[in-house]
């Protein structure tokens, strides 16, 4: 008798661990690493789908635990925080790419990474692809031309609809500012009165400043001043990097950049040899975020900024950012607990969106400290080094710094993310001298 139980509850047992085994990657599949930009994982070249909040999460592993009566061991996934999974699954989020500027990106800050190869080998195919609709004009009269320098030309995406558009020609911005400053005017003051004509035009949102705001020089982006105040900065979710949750006391006067910084405020500081020309395929509409920059090419605009202006500009501190982010509210979302359509430039946000480049600044409703699009549109730098939690964080809401810092803090998600990524405590980090094209920033200064 002894001899025939014991093989029956083995076979139990295993049974049992195998039904378990069987169920862990239910809810392991949800639970994926929240902190790696973008957080959307590809289904066609431009087209995004985002993974679950974080409150689905913890209730898929909630009535795991419930069902089976065990603690169902994560297993298989790579400690958070780590490099390979950062460049794993930053190589996840641009693999369906069909633009170069993704895999250059990638290549930048990951030179010997392992799928180097690979992004060196489509990075060739998409450059080859782009040059075959001048080619194959030229056989058949039929054919439409298309530019041969588009990347986006040859891809089978309907995205690169927009790249038709001719973007200016890179001698314009100087010559149009030649006429619109007077004939004794230094380069910057025409530069800079030119770029504010360009930035106001056929945008009432910021053709003038309202009673309240500030503009230090014409070229200058719009500022708020920013009442001192205290607020709860973070969460506390399964993310370690956005917990604990602290309060934050700012007893400092700033002003904020009331809209992300232009493509006609940026070329104005090109246009005065103070900052590198950018990406004209992510750069066309002037009233547009500029984007496709790194944390060292803002800090170039800043600097030139406090030129011109006299004025100490900078990038905002991480908590004066959330500060004004929140505009007073303690909810998941500066307008509230729920995700409300067309308040947000993202993918599943609601109209307008468009799937291949962000919305102009203005485009959505401002919060209730008059600040436009912090949520969507470009992911925004800001000066603090990136740490990997708020465990001692500063509670004045100074810059939290590092020397040698080489890893910056972005906030805010951008147009190509979804609804999960508007939330006022969402951040990540990015390497301060790689350019991506859904980043971007706004400036800020000391009120003294």
């Amino acid at each position: 008798m002894r001899r025939l139980v014991l093989p029956v509850c083995l076979l139990i047992s295993l049974g049992l661990t195998s039904t378990l085994r069987s169920a862990a990657p239910a809810a392991h599949a949800r639970s994926a690493p929240v902190h790696v930009q973008p957080r959307f994982e590809p289904q066609n070249p431009g087209g995004y789908t985002t993974t679950l909040g974080t409150h689905e999460r913890v209730t898929t592993a909630s009535s795991a635990r419930q069902r089976y009566g065990v603690a169902i061991v994560r297993v298989g996934l790579m400690p958070k925080d780590t490099s390979q999974e950062y460049e794993i699954t930053f190589w996840n989020s641009i693999k369906d790419s069909q633009y170069p500027s993704d895999y250059e990106a990638y290549l930048k800050a990951y030179p010997n990474g392992r799928f180097a190869p690979l992004a060196q080998a489509r990075l060739a195919r998409l450059h080859a692809e782009a040059s075959k609709p001048a080619g194959a004009s030229a056989a058949s009269a039929t054919s439409t031309m298309h530019p041969a320098s588009s990347p986006a030309a040859a891809a089978p995406a309907p995205a690169p609809a927009p790249q038709a558009k001719t973007p200016p020609p890179p001698a314009a911005p100087p010559a149009a500012q030649a006429k619109a400053a007077p004939a004794s005017a230094p380069p910057a003051a025409a530069a800079a009165t030119a770029a504010a004509a360009v930035a106001a035009k056929g945008n009432p949102a910021i053709s003038k400043p309202g009673p309240h705001d500030i503009q230090d020089c014409p070229s200058c982006p719009v500022l708020i001043a920013v009442t001192p105040g205290a607020f709860t900065m973070g969460i506390d979710n399964d993310d370690a990097s956005e917990r604990p949750a602290h309060r934050v006391t700012i007893s400092h006067s700033y002003a904020l950049a009331k809209y992300a910084v232009t493509v006609a405020q940026w070329d104005a500081c090109v246009a005065a040899s103070a900052c590198p020309r950018l990406s004209n395929e992510n750069n066309v509409s002037p009233n547009a975020p500029v984007r496709d920059l790194s944390w060292d090419d803002a800090q170039q605009y800043v600097k030139w900024l406090s030129k011109i202006s006299g004025k100490p500009y900078r990038l905002p501190t991480e908590a004066e950012w959330e500060y004004a982010a929140r505009a007073g509210t303690e909810t998941r979302y500066w307008w509230g607990n729920d995700m409300r359509k067309g308040t947000a430039n993202c993918k599943d946000c609601g109209p307008p969106w468009h799937v291949e480049a962000p919305n102009d600044v203005g485009s959505f409703s401002a919060n209730a400290f008059g600040f436009y699009d912090m949520a969507g549109g470009v992911w925004e730098w800001v000066s603090d080094c990136w740490h990997t939690s708020y465990k001692n964080a500063p509670s004045d809401g100074h810059s939290w710094d590092e020397p040698n810092c080489q890893t910056r803090v972005i906030r805010g998600g951008s147009w190509r993310d979804g609804a999960g990524y508007m939330l006022a405590a969402t951040r990540f980090k990015y390497d301060s001298s790689v350019r991506y094209e859904a980043n971007g920033f706004r400036v800020a200064r000391d009120m003294k």
